[in-house]
């Protein structure tokens, strides 16, 4: 692997890891305004009004998203790696 397309990598790895962090912040705030039973805002886990099933379930349902997202923007991205620098990403 040479010094140019791994330098190239770490830079479009990282604006991807931002990027599907919005990406997965948008996503879950879209679904949490439809199963949202009384707020369309997800609960803050640090308010005490917010029941225990409501805030494990925003969170659940979080991180399922986040994971997703991340695992399809991480496949993504080293396959377009691969396609563009005809060898397998860095580890």
């Amino acid at each position: 692997m040479s010094k140019i397309t791994r330098s190239l990598y770490t830079p479009l790895s990282v604006a991807t890891g931002v990027g599907g962090g919005l990406l997965a912040g948008a996503i879950f705030g879209q679904i949490w305004k439809r199963v949202g039973v009384d707020d369309p805002e997800p609960p803050d886990a640090k308010d005490l009004n917010q029941s225990m099933k409501t805030v494990i379930a925003a969170a659940a349902i979080q991180g399922l998203i986040v994971g997703v997202v991340r695992a399809l923007l991480q496949r993504a991205g080293a396959h377009g790696y691969q396609a563009v620098a005809h060898e397998p990403p860095p580890s």
